[in-house]
């Protein structure tokens, strides 16, 4: 895509505004049901680090992988969505309620090519959240060491020995 100028646009999300007002609102409403430990500093870091190592691909933001499944601006592949709620929420009622309510119409994702993890920031945010809350891995003492947040991601988010590496989630996190 291409500006006024000539030049290349990139179509990245302000890292302030994607803390801001989504990441931060969303922890924020997790934790009644969930507790205050949802919502640190170093969660929020990781889920803005996991949105561009995940999504961002040169200055461009993609809401489906280029070659594969996943969908949404933390490419949750859909099979991962599903086990979250076929193994997690199906088993937690108030916590499948809270996470019912950020799904856009009856509050089902019947259509993947709909999927609320395009559609819904709040939704795809929380459920990137709950990914890695269901891990148990220790979290850094400086919330802003992002080498031990891209050791966190790529453990317990990639997990794909064959690609993403924390050096490329230290390069693609914003400032980094």
């Amino acid at each position: 895509m291409r500006g006024r100028s000539g030049g290349v646009v990139s179509t990245v999300i302000s890292p302030n505004d994607l803390k801001e007002l989504v990441i931060r609102p969303t922890l924020d409403s997790m934790v009644p049901i969930w507790g205050p430990q949802v919502n640190t500093e170093a969660a929020v870091n990781l889920l803005l680090g996991t949105v561009y190592q995940e999504s961002v691909v040169g200055g461009v933001t993609h809401l489906k992988q280029i070659k594969g499944p996943a969908l949404g601006i933390y490419q949750m592949e859909p099979d991962t969505e599903a086990d979250i709620f076929e193994n997690y929420l199906n088993y937690k009622p108030a916590k499948l309620a809270f996470i019912r309510s950020l799904l856009p119409g009856d509050g089902y994702n019947v259509f993947p090519e709909q999927s609320a993890l395009v559609s819904s920031l709040r939704y795809a945010t929380a459920m990137a959240r709950i990914k890695y809350w269901r891990r148990t891995f220790d979290w850094p003492t400086n919330p802003n060491n992002v080498l031990a947040l891209a050791k966190i991601w790529d453990t317990h988010y990639n997990a794909n020995p064959d690609k993403g590496f924390p050096h490329e989630f230290v390069e693609a996190y914003p400032g980094g």
